[in-house]
């Protein structure tokens, strides 16, 4: 059986290479309870309590409290720092973002609202905070309120040195080829298990395939017992070459017709519509369609037009009626064998023309 079908040049997936910069963090959260702050209260400036040392993002921190303040400036404050512990030979850079807030002791009611700071810890540099971090006389006020005890609370989330992530991906994953697989399967006739005789040619085709494709084909190959038997279907109305064409969409989804010779390709396409329309190919029949309407000439407008009308194709339909209806293109199109053909097929659609040019007119 000959078959025209071409196939493109596939040039798959080409190899991607792509990078990404990750900053990543960690974040944890420490609780520095200071109980019976009345007692602290005039500890001294400068003096301190301390918190345990918790980890961190692989570093050990601790929390200096200060109750009557760091410094003699800041006596009416108390002060708070984050510190991190220096291990010998330590000269680590760390980078932090964090958070210190005095809370009541229930952890729900907040006596401070600091903002988040940005901060580098280095040896030289272990700590950051507050030197004004609350006022003592709202720390007496609400320690009385909580029994005496306060919490100082560290969001603490120290970042990692930025690092570059290279993703590659190297497999090449082929262009889809499933039409050109089918489209052979059906050249070689393998597993076909249906033969149609069209004007004394024989194609074979795969009954599953051609079902589920067409629901005309459906009803006729696997709803018929009397098909199933024969395993041979004779078509007597359709020409070879047309039913080829057919085939040849069913398996690839692509028109054969070459429409460059315009006398034969014009008549091959008419005569596709026809087929695709008697087979509820709904796509190959608007290809059809659409090329139809690419090749409106005078020649071949009235039985384009007769086709279109019979087969609802509403668009090529109007294609058809705006190219003929100015005057001088329709008394060439009238001198057309077609046209007669036109006249006796289908008056409806003379008279549509008939009025387009009065109201031209």
């Amino acid at each position: 059986m000959a078959n025209k079908s071409t196939s493109e040049v596939s040039h798959g997936q080409l190899p991607k290479t792509s990078s990404t910069c990750l900053t990543e963090g960690v974040t944890a959260v420490h609780d520095f309870e200071v109980a019976n702050y009345r007692l602290l209260d005039g500890i001294g400036v400068g003096k301190h309590v301390r918190s345990s040392n918790f980890s961190v993002g692989g570093f050990e921190w601790f929390i200096n409290f200060f109750p009557d303040g760091r410094m003699a400036d800041y006596a009416g404050y108390a002060s708070v720092f984050l510190d991190r512990v220096i291990q010998q030979n330590d000269t680590h850079n760390v980078r932090t973002k964090f958070t210190l807030n005095m809370l009541e002791k229930d952890g729900e009611a907040q006596l401070t609202k600091c903002d988040e700071i940005d901060h580098v810890f280095s040896s030289a540099k272990s700590y950051w905070g507050y030197f004004r971090f609350v006022a003592k006389v709202k720390l007496k006020s609400s320690s009385q309120a909580s029994n005496g005890s306060l919490i100082i609370r560290c969001v603490l989330t120290v970042i990692k040195e930025p690092r570059t992530k290279v993703k590659r991906n190297t497999v090449v994953v082929p262009q889809p080829n499933l039409q050109d697989q089918l489209s052979q399967m059906w050249k070689d006739g393998q597993g076909a298990d249906v033969t149609f005789s069209v004007g004394g040619q024989l194609f074979k085709a795969h009954r599953c395939l051609l079902a589920a494709r067409s629901l005309v084909f459906k009803a006729e190959l696997l709803c018929s017992m009397k098909e199933k038997e024969t395993h041979c279907v004779k078509i007597d109305d359709i020409h070879p070459e047309i039913f080829e064409a057919l085939l040849h969409f069913i398996y690839t989804d692509s028109l054969i017709v070459d429409e460059h010779h315009r006398e034969g390709g014009i008549a091959k396409l008419q005569h596709l519509l026809v087929a695709s329309d008697r087979y509820g190919l709904d796509r190959l029949n608007a290809m059809c369609e659409s090329k139809l309407s690419e090749c409106i000439d005078v020649e071949t407008v009235a039985t384009t037009l007769v086709l279109a009308e019979q087969h609802h194709c509403k668009d090529l339909k109007e294609a058809c009626v705006e190219f003929m209806a100015p005057r001088n293109v329709l008394q060439a199109v009238m001198a057309t064998d077609g046209f007669k053909h036109l006249v006796a097929s289908c008056p409806l659609v003379m008279k549509e023309l008939l009025d387009m040019m009065s109201r031209s007119g």
